[in-house]
Order: structure tokens, then sequence, then C-alpha cells
């Protein structure tokens, strides 16, 4: 008898994480003979644990289809991680006994290293606890620091974003420089790895372009260095153009923004780079500045989505499904890049073990020996993630997006409570 599978998507969403929820249960229900239903869970691994799934059969295949240019969590995201099996096994019995009520035997979750972990740990409740259940993870984060795979999916549509929206604000500031602002800076997200300022510099085709700077997480924040640069560039070109990566750090290795608050999953809270950067303009150099922080614009803005990083997105959805039939678990669905002129890859898979918790960062020899800018090493990695356009239908100048019945499955436990 085929049995049921529980997907889920955990962490910041993307512009293209639901393409991946489109690729498993299309892919799943080309297996009726292994795969039943797929229960999906309401926000997150917390779905599971509350017992609170959404039956995605009741959806029709038109509406899984549009997904695909859906942004957005379709079923609802969560940051929150599980503890060890010494911690708090409540919760890993809890697990069991929501996927034997609803007989799930496959597990396939969406979701960056912290998500990684988690699906980790779900593989091994056999070995653990005697339920044997095959764990999948299916990647996605927009901060591009998975290792073990060329690039993450939903990483490319947030490069794109970042390179269109620094050469557009570059067009803005040169037309206003000569009497008004001079300096623009675009906060972008990364917290640990600066992979997403550094597509950035894909907008710099030739010496003057936008962006003139980028400041990355791994090079040290040098304040004289970086207005001495600031300076330099208006006098030369008119105006600067800056792209910042929100966790960026001084010579003590301490964010320069952080809130003193942290997240569900322990990580710091950062309240905001670019008003401190603009100040020390104002302040140091007496320049007129104008700022932008992208946050959830970037990481929603579907209707610039990279075709390459839909593609991707989908087929790592498809292929965990493919994984989990042929008896695999306890791995991630990786990209494997095999050219980069033309950019060809396929689908591999990774360890768990080797993927959970690991940040893969900006290598050195990506970031120009100044530290302000990519290489064209980098710049030949980062090239074919963004090529390609595939833009959601519109109807009255506004782009269509899919909202789902999501109906419940009818409960069949008593209620849990989640520990804080």
């Amino acid at each position: 008898m085929p049995r049921n599978a529980f997907y889920a998507q955990s962490g910041g969403v993307t512009a293209v994480i639901n393409a991946s929820a489109a690729g498993v249960i299309e892919a799943a229900r080309r297996q009726p003979d292994r795969i039943g239903k797929v229960y999906a869970g309401r926000n997150g691994i917390i779905g599971a644990l509350t017992e609170d799934l959404i039956d995605t059969s009741q959806e029709p295949a038109e509406s899984i289809a549009a997904l695909r240019h859906t942004p957005g969590g379709a079923f609802g995201s969560c940051r929150y991680k599980l503890k060890g099996f010494d911690k708090n096994m409540a919760e890993y019995r809890r697990l069991i006994d929501v996927f034997k009520a609803h007989d799930i035997g496959y597990f396939f979750y969406n979701g960056g290293g912290d998500s990684a972990d988690t699906c980790l740990k779900v593989s091994q409740l056999g070995e653990k606890l005697g339920y044997p259940i095959q764990a999948i993870h299916v990647p996605k984060t927009m901060d591009n620091d998975l290792p073990l795979t060329d690039c993450c999916p939903g990483f490319g549509s947030v490069a794109k974003y970042t390179a269109v929206s620094i050469r557009e604000a570059g067009f803005d500031l040169a037309s206003m420089s000569s009497t008004s602002t001079q300096v623009f800076i675009l906060e972008v997200m990364g917290r640990h790895a600066g992979w997403t300022a550094a597509a950035g510099g894909l907008a710099a085709e030739k010496e003057g372009d936008a962006p003139h700077l980028i400041l990355f997480p791994e090079i040290a924040f040098d304040e004289e260095r970086f207005l001495a640069r600031v300076d330099a560039c208006v006098k030369r070109h008119g105006y600067c153009t800056i792209v910042a990566s929100e966790g960026l750090r001084n010579q003590d290795g301490q964010f320069l923004s952080e809130a003193g608050t942290k997240d569900a999953f322990g990580h710091a809270q950062l309240g905001g780079l670019a008003p401190l950067l603009a100040q020390l303009v104002k302040d140091k150099l007496k320049r007129k500045y104008h700022y932008a922080i992208a946050d959830y614009l970037m990481r929603a803005a579907r209707h610039i989505a990279s075709k390459t990083d839909l593609e991707q997105s989908y087929a790592v959805g498809r292929a965990a499904v493919e994984l989990a039939v042929a008896g695999k678990s306890g791995v991630m669905v990786s990209i494997v890049r095999k050219s980069d002129s033309p950019y060809v890859w396929e689908i591999g898979e990774a360890p768990l073990a080797e993927v959970a918790n690991v940040e893969k960062k900006m290598p050195r020899d990506f970031i120009a020996e100044d530290g302000f800018h990519i290489t064209d090493k980098c710049r030949r990695y980062l090239a074919p993630l963004i090529h390609g356009e595939d833009y959601p239908p519109f109807r009255d100048g506004l782009p269509r997006y899919a909202v789902l019945r999501n109906a419940p499955v009818p409960k069949k436990l008593p209620p849990f409570e989640l520990k804080k």
C-alpha cells in the first residue's frame, strides 16, 4: 500500500519556493503506487507537531501548477528548530504519533541550513525511536549559503533583483547628482555570507557603472577606507552607489547593525545597516544621501524572478520525490554545475550530515583585492544564475498569484503544546 507524504516550508520564503512545492506535489501525484496523499504542514514543522495538516489532494492540478509563478510560502513557513533528541524527546515522540496517525512515510522539508538540521533529525527517527521514515531535504535559501550545491534555489531571483535595482538606482542618481543626492546605499540581506551583495556587482559592466562599492560580511568594515573610497568616487564620477550586506561586521567581528535581539533560530536580529552608513556619509563627508532597505521586497519579487532559478527550484522538488521512492533518506537534493558557459547543470545529492548548520561563505578570490567589489571569477559564477525571465500572468496591470484552499486534514490526536 502507498504511504502518505509530508511536505513543509521553513525559514524565510523566496520568490520561487512554491515552485519547489509544485515540483514535490506534481511528482508525488505521478507515483500513485508509491505515494498516497501529500499532506503539507501549516507553518512548517510546527504543522507536524500540532497536527495542523493540509490536504493538497484537494487542490486541482491547475492550482498546483500556478504555484510556479506565486511568491511567498503557499502553506506558511516558520522559524522553529527541533532540539536535540536528548533535550526534548517529547517533540520526536509527537512527530511519530502524528506520522503514524496519518500513515506518513515520506518527509520533504524545504528550507536552508537550519531546516537541513531538522530534516536530518527526522531522518534519524528510525534509528533512534524505531519509526522508519524517508526524509529528503529540498534546498532553499536566498542567502546561497548551503554547502555541497552549486547554488541554492531562491538565490538566483534575489541576485537578479539586486543587480537590476542597483543598475536602475545608478541611472537615477547620475541624473540628479549635480544638484541633489550624491550617495545611494542599497542594503541587502545576507547575515554571514555576501552572495546577495556580490550579485549587485553584475550590474557594473565597465568602470564607473553602479555599484561603485560592495560591502561584504567576509571583509571587516574599515570606516576610514570606506569614507575615502566614497569621497574619491563622488569626485571622479559625480556620485557613488553602494550595495551593503546587512551582516557587515567591524574589526572586532561585531555586526554594525545588531539590534540586540535574536530570532527563533537563535540568530542575532539585524537592525538596519544602511541608515548607519548614511549617517557616516552625512557627518564625515557632508554629502547628500538616500538609502533603501530591500528586505522582504527582494525575496518576494516574483515579477522579476530568474528563469534559471525557477527551473532549478522546480527540479529540486521533483527530484526529492524521485530520491525518496528510490529508497534514499537523510540527503539533500543538490545542483551540480557542469559548465559555466553555456551554463549546464544537473541534479545530485549530498549527505545531510555534511550540510546541516554549515554556511558557505564567499571565497576570498571572489572578492576584489581591495575588498570593495567582485572579481571576474565571481562574475563567471554568478552570471548564469540570473539568466532568463519567466513572468507571472498579469491582469489589470498586476500579477495574478495563486491562493490555495488549504483544506485541513481532520485531527486524530490530542493537542500538543510547543516548548518555547
